[in-house]
């Protein structure tokens, strides 16, 4: 019987633009309502049936240790599998209650493809998944897996359009304004995160790549990256103003990324 994928979440970073916060905790613990984003990214995987994660953590990483630990009633002790501390947890609260967690300490400066080599012993499945700690959207993370299994390739990258920050301006040859649009869908497609890997993503990854500038370049020129266009709700945690504006979601009882029951 093949392996359900794991999830692979990278927690390190710095999260410098969301300063005001992450001055004390790491970015994926900021929250959303009374929850960390970390907790709404990790539900959204487990509502389609994936709860066996990898949290690859840097900066400030025993915050993320610790939430967990102190969730809820911990009835499995932890086990200290190596040098790297990383341990097992299961939790008897309904709401995480078959989630298996590894904490893999990957470096407080490692780069993104360096986080993901480091886990490399970890990672049973292939394929398994990849996100960061601080997207949400509502796509169908099950669809999302059977796109890749269809392609066929190594890698599988979710391509959105994100509102462009700033109203735009249509000219014509006299400058006279003839279309205003506040905020409009961009045009091109842009990385969304919510990928998908076989395992022989490793062999092109060296020690402490960049995923983004280095790792998917080698892909491109191996024709072993496809993109899955997706039109639907996501949104990044990149400012303290899309904390405001997700918190606010939340609020109303109308997330858009809240598939769980």
């Amino acid at each position: 019987m093949a392996q359900n994928p794991q999830v692979v979440i990278l927690c390190g970073g710095k999260g410098t633009r969301l300063r005001e916060r992450t001055e004390e905790i790491p970015k994926p613990m900021v929250e959303i309502g009374d929850m960390p984003i970390l907790w709404h990214i990790m539900k959204l995987y487990s509502h389609y049936g994936f709860k066996d994660f990898i949290l690859c953590l840097g900066y400030k990483g025993e915050a993320i240790r610790k939430f967990f630990v102190q969730y809820g009633r911990w009835r499995k002790k932890n086990f200290v599998l190596d040098s790297q501390k990383i341990r097992y947890f299961n939790n008897e609260k309904d709401d995480i209650e078959d989630w298996r967690i590894s904490f893999v300490d990957t470096g407080p400066q490692t780069n993104t493809g360096g986080r993901i080599k480091k886990i490399e012993k970890y990672v049973r499945s292939s394929p398994f998944f990849v996100t960061y700690g601080d997207g949400l959207s509502d796509i169908n993370i099950a669809e999302l897996l059977k796109y890749h299994r269809r392609h066929g390739k190594i890698g599988t990258l979710t391509c959105v359009k994100p509102r462009i920050q700033f109203g735009t301006v249509d000219l014509d040859k006299a400058n006279a304004v003839v279309k205003y649009e506040e905020k409009p869908p961009s045009k091109k497609w842009v990385s969304g995160g919510f990928f998908v890997f076989d395992k022989e993503l490793f062999s092109h990854i060296n020690d402490n790549d960049i995923l983004e500038a280095e790792v998917f370049n080698r892909l491109v020129k191996k024709r072993e990256l496809v993109g899955h266009c997706f039109g639907g709700y996501w949104e990044c945690m990149d400012t303290y103003k899309d904390t405001q504006r997700l918190n606010d979601l939340w609020a109303s009882g109308h997330a858009p990324w809240k598939a769980w029951p």
